[in-house]
C-alpha cells in the first residue's frame, strides 16, 4: 500500500517536470530497509527459521544459595530474548531451547589491608548453559558463562548493593548467552 502511494507520488513529480531524484533515492532506501527478509533484527540476532523460544528454569546448584537467584536469572534471560528478537516464548518444544543451572555463586576477598582484612571483595556467578537449535543443530552448545562484581570489603552484600551486583552480573551473562547463541559472536 505504501509502495503504491510512493510510486504515484513519484509519477506526479515526474509529470510536473520536477527534480525527483532526491525523492526517488529516499523512497528507494525507505522501501528496501522497511521490507527486510526478517532474518536479522536491529540487535544482530539471527534466529533463522525459529519462531518459538523455550527458556527453562535455571536452578541454583551452587554451594552458596541466594534466595530468588534462579527465578531472577531465568526471568532476565527470557526478557532479553523477548526484547531483542521476534520469538514467542513457549513452555515446551521451542525451536530454540535454553536450559542449565547456576553452578557457582561465591564471594571471595580480592585485596587485603595491612591488618589482614579484606579491602575489596568479589561476587562471582557462573552459569552453565545448554543451547539447542531445532533447525541448525550445528549451533547447539554447552558452555559456562561467568561474570563478577567487585565491592568494598567492609560492605555487606545485601539490599541495594546486592541488587546492583546481580543486575550488572545478569546483564553481562545474559548478553553473552545471547551473543553466543543467536548473534554468533
Amino acid at each position: 500500500m505504501a509502495f503504491v502511494t510512493l510510486v504515484v507520488l513519484l509519477y506526479q513529480l515526474y509529470q510536473k517536470k520536477m527534480n525527483f531524484k532526491p525523492f526517488f533515492y529516499l523512497s528507494f532506501f525507505l522501501v528496501f530497509t522497511s521490507t527486510s527478509c526478517g532474518i536479522y533484527s536491529f540487535t544482530g540476532g539471527d534466529t533463522g527459521k525459529a519462531a518459538t523460544l523455550q527458556i527453562n528454569y535455571f536452578p541454583n546448584n551452587a554451594a552458596l544459595i541466594e534466595p530468588g537467584l534462579s527465578q531472577n536469572f531465568t526471568q532476565e534471560l527470557q526478557d532479553l530474548f523477548l526484547r531483542q528478537t521476534n520469538l514467542s516464548l513457549v513452555k515446551a518444544n521451542g525451536d530454540l531451547t535454553f536450559e542449565g543451572e547456576i553452578s557457582s555463586y561465591r564471594i571471595t576477598p580480592m585485596t587485603a589491608t595491612a591488618d589482614q582484612t579484606a579491602a575489596q571483595s568479589r561476587l562471582t556467578i557462573v552459569v552453565n548453559v545448554r543451547y539447542f537449535n531445532k533447525y541448525e543443530e550445528q549451533k547447539n552448545f554447552e558452555k559456562k558463562f561467568t561474570h563478577f562484581y567487585d565491592f568494598g570489603g567492609s560492605e555487606m552484600l545485601t539490599g541495594g548493593l546486592l541488587d546492583t551486583a546481580l543486575e550488572e552480573i545478569f546483564e553481562r551473562i545474559t548478553q553473552d548467552i545471547f551473543n553466543a547463541s543467536v548473534a554468533n559472536w
